[in-house]
C-alpha cells in the first residue's frame, strides 16, 4: 500500500504539503498542488480512512437505520437502502447499515461513538421512541417516513394520506360503494407505523366525503391468512365490490381466492394495490396501483441530509405526490 511519505518523495515535497493538499486546510500553490495530485494518481494512493477522520473530525459515513422486521416487505426496504447507498456514494459518503430492532439504543450508539456524521431513519412510527434523541442531538438526521409530530425534524415520504384518498376516489368513480381494505400484518398497526396509519386515515376520510362504506382488515399475508380474512370480509359485508390492498404478500393469494370463488376481476370486483410497480405488473391480473417510489425516497433523503451537512437550508417535510396507474384489475361496477 502506497504511503503518504512515498507520495511526498515522488512529488518532491514534504509530507505536510501532501497532507495540506488532501485536507485543503492551507493554501497551496497551483503548481505544487497539481504535482501532488499527479503523484497521487500515478502511485494509486488512497488516504487512510481512520487517519482522515481524525484529521477532519468527519467519518464521511451516513448511518442508515432500517429494522428488518418479518412483518414488513423487505424488498421495498432494501430498494430504498440501495438508493440511499448509491446516492450517498455520489456525494462522497459511505453507508453504515444498522438492521437490528434497537430503537433509541442505536441512535445513542451512533451519536455517542462518532461512527457516522449523520443518520437516516426508516420504519418510522407515529410516536417513535427515537425522535426525542434526534431532537436533542446536533447530529444531522433525516426520516424516511412521517411521525405524528414533525417539528424539528426533516422527513421524506410518499404522501400516504393522499394515496389512500386516491385509491378510494378511483373506486368511487367506477361506481363502487362497498370497499374493503386488506392491510398490513396486525403488528404494523399495533406499532402505529406511519405509512400504514396515514394510508388508512386518508382513505377513510375521503370515503366519508364520497359516501362509501369502508371495512379495514389487517392480514398476515399468505394463502391461509388471506382466505380467513376474505371469508370474514364477505361474511360481514357481502356487498363488497372494491378492494384496496396494502400488503404485498396478500396480493396473489387474494387474486387466487377470488378466482376460486367465481368472482371475476374486474367484472365482479375491482382491486387496487399500494405496492411496488414490479409487484403490480407481475401479478396474475395486472393491478391498478399506486407505486411506492422507493428509489426517489432514498435519493431525496440523502440529498436533504447532504444539504444539512453542508449547512444549507432544507425543507422540513418533503411529501412525494402519489400516482395511480390504471391497469386490468379495476373496472365499472356492473352488478347491483
Amino acid at each position: 500500500m502506497v504511503t503518504l511519505a512515498e507520495v511526498a518523495q515522488h512529488a518532491g515535497v514534504s509530507a505536510s504539503t501532501v497532507s495540506y493538499v488532501l485536507s485543503g486546510k492551507r493554501s497551496i500553490s497551483t503548481g505544487t498542488r497539481q504535482r501532488v495530485e499527479r503523484s497521487i494518481q500515478e502511485l494509486g494512493y488512497h488516504p487512510n480512512a481512520g487517519a482522515r477522520a481524525l484529521a477532519s473530525s468527519k467519518s464521511n459515513i451516513i448511518a442508515l437505520m432500517v429494522p428488518l422486521r418479518t412483518d414488513m416487505y423487505v424488498p421495498v426496504m432494501m430498494e430504498i437502502a440501495i438508493a440511499v447507498a448509491t446516492t450517498a456514494r455520489i456525494h462522497g459518503y459511505d453507508v453504515l447499515l444498522l438492521t437490528g430492532e434497537e430503537g433509541p439504543d442505536a441512535v445513542r450508539r451512533v451519536t455517542g461513538s462518532g461512527l457516522a456524521d449523520a443518520m437516516i431513519l426508516m420504519d418510522v412510527e407515529l410516536d417513535d421512541e427515537r425522535l426525542p434523541l434526534l431532537r436533542d442531538t446536533d447530529q444531522p438526521s433525516v426520516l424516511i417516513g412521517l411521525p405524528a409530530d414533525t417539528s424539528g425534524l426533516t422527513c421524506v415520504d410518499l404522501d400516504f394520506g393522499a394515496t389512500g384518498a386516491l385509491c378510494v376516489e378511483h373506486l368511487a368513480m367506477l361506481g363502487h360503494r362497498e370497499v374493503a381494505v386488506i392491510g398490513e400484518a396486525p403488528a404494523v398497526y399495533e406499532r402505529h407505523t406511519g405509512f400504514a396509519e396515514r394510508t388508512l386515515d386518508g382513505l377513510r376520510s375521503r370515503a366519508r366525503e364520497l359516501g362509501l362504506r369502508v371495512l379495514h382488515r389487517p392480514c398476515e399475508g399468505g394463502y391461509d391468512a388471506m382466505a380467513a380474512t376474505l371469508a370474514r370480509i364477505f361474511d360481514e359485508r357481502p356487498g363488497t365490490t372494491g378492494f384496496v390492498v396494502q400488503n404485498e404478500s396478500a396480493v396473489e393469494p387474494l387474486l387466487a381466492l377470488l378466482r376460486q370463488q367465481g368472482r371475476a376481476v374486474p367484472e365482479d370486483v375491482s382491486v387496487i394495490a399500494v405496492c411496488p410497480e414490479q409487484v403490480a405488473v407481475q401479478a396474475s391480473v395486472r393491478l391498478t396501483s399506486v407505486a411506492i417510489p422507493a428509489q426517489e425516497m432514498g435519493r431525496r433523503a440523502v440529498e436533504q441530509l447532504v444539504a444539512k451537512l453542508d449547512g444549507r437550508e432544507t425543507d422540513e417535510v418533503v411529501l412525494l405526490a402519489p400516482e395511480l396507474t390504471v391497469r386490468a384489475s379495476t373496472g365499472p361496477l356492473t352488478g347491483g
